[in-house]
């Protein structure tokens, strides 16, 4: 039990799915007369009929743009969250703009299970780097470390130098944050001469860990695992370990149920083919039924070497919409549409994100309407206000760019 969170991780995969749908039909009846948002999005449903995945297939999947029209009919939560959760709770919101609700209780993100899988215990000391400003990262973290029986020092993102003086001053042994600016910290304190040698476990998100860039860590000594996670529903899956090495795949959460569907539809698909996350949760303050992330990934077959018989997923492998994620920041469409429509000497554009070393870089290419010229640092400015990420412009030909409809292409690999 030494590496398990609890006896929960390692139940027969058949119990764990009986036991999820023994407790969904109160939970759905309580939850339709106390969310009136959920009861518009599903409809005339019998949550006593609701007794497996293959019923619960039968109900509609919610997606973000659904989401945020419901929010926008009904701010700010779309009559998702019952009145009395709203007491007393953080509000933040995503880009979108979708808005989430702090659930009650301790550790209500479920982020220790993860965090105990990457190896962080009572005692350590943990610089958290994820923003606590707007969106909930921050804050994510920072209550499944106190859960756990961490220290935590709420230091948020930038400023690598503070952050080098920061971690050699606590001794601290644990990181979370994005999977590059640990690199970013590290290589400042090389610089600065500052000891940060303590640092021995780091838990990642809000981006995909590069094989490199784990190899670099190691090389520093420093065991880095990923957690797949959103501002709605929490940590969803998370990396594992087993004699010292990194387990395939991540491992869904407890009191989770995680589906992959074909994008654009509610079909589940077959075990291993590629498609868009759902998940459903049992978060009586926040009820979301068959919530699609806009995240792909695919079942990997059979239990993880670690022990843990959840369901397990393949990592993050792109965006099933074109919104997609740089530098742990969502970029969408609609922010590059905002962009057009603020310089119409624009004809097309596509925004193209790529690796540079070991960081994103995203390029805006652009084509001219006829007979006009482009100013691309103009357009890298308003590029850069509507986005909060810096990014180069590429002014090319008219006819260039193919007419598919393609907004943003992610040109990463994540396998």
């Amino acid at each position: 039990m030494a590496d398990h969170f609890d006896s929960l991780e390692t139940r027969d995969p058949a119990e764990r799915e009986t036991r999820f749908f023994a407790r969904f039909a109160e939970f759905l009846q309580a939850a339709l007369a106390a969310a009136p948002g959920l009861k518009r999005h599903l409809g005339s449903v019998d949550p006593t009929a609701i007794t497996s995945r293959e019923t619960l297939a039968t109900l509609p999947v919610l997606r973000k743009q659904r989401l945020k029209a419901l929010q926008a009919e009904d701010p700010p939560f779309g009559g998702f969250v019952p009145a009395a959760a709203l007491v007393g709770t953080r509000m933040f919101m995503s880009p979108g703009p979708i808005w989430e609700p702090q659930p009650p209780g301790i550790d209500p993100w479920a982020v220790s299970r993860a965090l105990h899988a990457a190896g962080f215990r009572r005692g350590d000391r943990v610089v958290n780097c994820f923003s606590h400003h707007v969106t909930p990262g921050g804050f994510m973290l920072d209550e499944g470390l106190r859960a756990l029986g961490c220290n935590v020092f709420p230091s948020g993102p930038g400023e690598s130098e503070r952050q080098a003086e920061t971690i050699a001053a606590l001794k601290a042994t644990g990181y979370v944050g994005t999977p590059d600016f640990l690199k970013v910290i590290l290589e400042k304190a090389e610089e600065t001469g500052r000891d940060v040698s303590s640092l021995r476990r780091a838990l990642v998100s809000g981006g995909a860990l590069f094989p490199k860039l784990r190899q670099f860590y190691a090389g520093r000594g420093i065991s880095v695992m990923q957690a797949y996670a959103n501002a709605d529903v929490g940590v969803i899956a998370y990396e594992a370990m087993h004699e010292g090495a990194v387990c395939p795949g991540l491992v869904a959460s407890e009191d989770m149920l995680v589906e992959i569907v074909r994008p654009g539809t509610g079909e589940i698909l077959p075990e291993g083919e590629v498609g868009e996350v759902v998940v459903t949760t049992l978060n009586p303050a926040y009820p979301l039924v068959r919530f699609g992330t806009g995240d792909l990934s695919a079942v990997l077959s059979g239990p993880s070497p670690c022990g843990r018989t959840n369901t397990r997923l393949r990592g993050w492998l792109g965006r099933a919409d074109q919104r997609t994620k740089v530098k742990g920041m969502f970029v969408d469409p609609a922010q590059i549409a905002a962009v057009l429509k603020r310089h119409p000497e624009i004809g097309r554009a596509r925004l193209v994100v790529e690796r540079a070393g070991e960081q994103d870089r995203m390029t805006l290419r652009a084509e001219p309407k006829t007979d006009q010229a482009l100013d691309p640092a103009a357009i890298a400015a308003t590029l850069q206000a509507e986005t909060r990420l810096r990014g180069e412009v590429e002014a090319v030909p008219p006819g260039t760019l193919p007419n598919d409809g393609k907004v943003i292409e992610d040109l990463r690999k994540y396998d």
